[in-house]
């Protein structure tokens, strides 16, 4: 599941440049022969450039992930390399925004062979699914750091936005939450999990599928969107401050997997709720659209439920009311614990 990769004889001998070569660049230039895009020159010059649309607006977004805050010491490579990129996609869907390319700046503890070649590998594999090639980057010495710059084009003055939620906006979300939480309670052993049901979540943590077609799909029926990075409540909190909404919940709503529905009750509540690392989109749409919404869900074969609705904001800041199955609203010390999420400094 993890280990520490193996260290290398001849790792010391190869080159920062030796290195783009032989496990980015070379995969780069196979990409961009094949479907060069927008991408007008990728690796090998001091900038990449990227063909502008005059009806286009760009998006760009950055993520960073470093070893022991954001992955286990000794991760399997070809994980964390897809991950490093599908965290910034699923940035790139919340807004509706088409991948174009993405700049990759990572710090090595040593120039490993072995771990470089399962990383490029992961790399790769998410980056031909979306057709988002690299297009540059920068390597060095260092603790293990990957930090990921994504481009992506949307129509111009169409971008989803998590400041244009309206009153009676119906609230939903993709696919379902909480099961990467779940895999890291297991695997860091806080709860007893069988091998079996370990092994139906896990992908969810390490090789989350970010929702790329939703969000293309989303421009024009959805009003607002955030991807559920941190945990899906805090999340919407986002959208609820930069569009000064409040929002009523139904909290027993939230999807689930049949895998985190056989825990207790409270575990299920906590995890889906603010468990985070789920990386589906959560979005805002008017209510006359629910059937193109149902019509969409059925398309992309993705379940796209109906969570809340958003309400007009009566006080001084944005509140959320959580409701469970039965229609009673929860009590604000239980709320405030559903809303928590992750924090990068805490």
């Amino acid at each position: 599941m993890y280990f520490q990769p193996p260290q290398d004889p001849q790792s010391t001998r190869l080159g920062e440049f030796d290195l783009i070569q032989r496990f980015f660049k070379m995969h780069s230039e196979q990409m961009l022969a094949a479907n060069p895009g927008s991408v007008t020159l990728g690796i090998g010059d001091d900038c990449a450039l990227l063909a502008n649309q005059a009806n286009e607006d760009m998006a760009i977004t950055s993520d960073m992930l470093v070893e022991g805050r954001h992955f286990f010491a000794g991760a399997n490579p070809g994980w964390l390399g897809w991950k490093a990129l599908a965290v910034n996609l699923s940035d790139l869907a919340a807004m509706g925004a088409q991948p174009l390319g993405f700049t990759l700046a990572i710090a090595l503890p040593s120039a490993d062979p072995h771990w470089l070649e399962r990383f490029s590998k992961g790399l790769f594999a998410i980056a031909n699914r979306f057709s988002c090639p690299l297009i540059g980057g920068d390597t060095t010495a260092g603790p293990l750091n990957i930090c990921i710059t994504a481009f992506g084009s949307t129509h111009k003055k169409s971008a989803i936005r998590r400041s244009t939620a309206l009153d009676g906006d119906d609230i939903w979300v993709s696919g379902c939450v909480g099961d990467a939480r779940l895999a890291l309670a297991a695997l860091r052993h806080e709860i007893q999990l069988p091998l079996v049901d370990l092994d139906a979540i896990e992908s969810q943590m390490h090789q989350p599928v970010p929702r790329v077609e939703l969000g293309l799909a989303l421009r024009g029926i959805a009003h607002a969107a955030i991807d559920v990075s941190d945990g899906l409540l805090g999340d919407l909190k986002h959208v609820l401050r930069q569009s000064q909404k409040d929002a009523e919940i139904v909290l027993d709503q939230l999807p689930k997997s049949p895998t985190l529905l056989k825990q207790p009750l409270d575990l299920q509540r906590l995890y889906a709720s603010c468990g985070g690392d789920d990386y589906e989109l959560c979005f805002t749409a008017p209510t006359h659209q629910r059937t193109a919404i149902e019509n969409l869900s059925t398309t992309l074969q993705l379940p796209l439920t109906h969570i809340g609705t958003m309400k007009p904001m009566k006080g001084s800041e944005p509140e959320m009311t959580l409701i469970d199955h039965d229609g009673k609203k929860l009590p604000a010390s239980t709320i405030d614990t559903f809303l928590q999420s992750f924090d990068h400094f805490a």
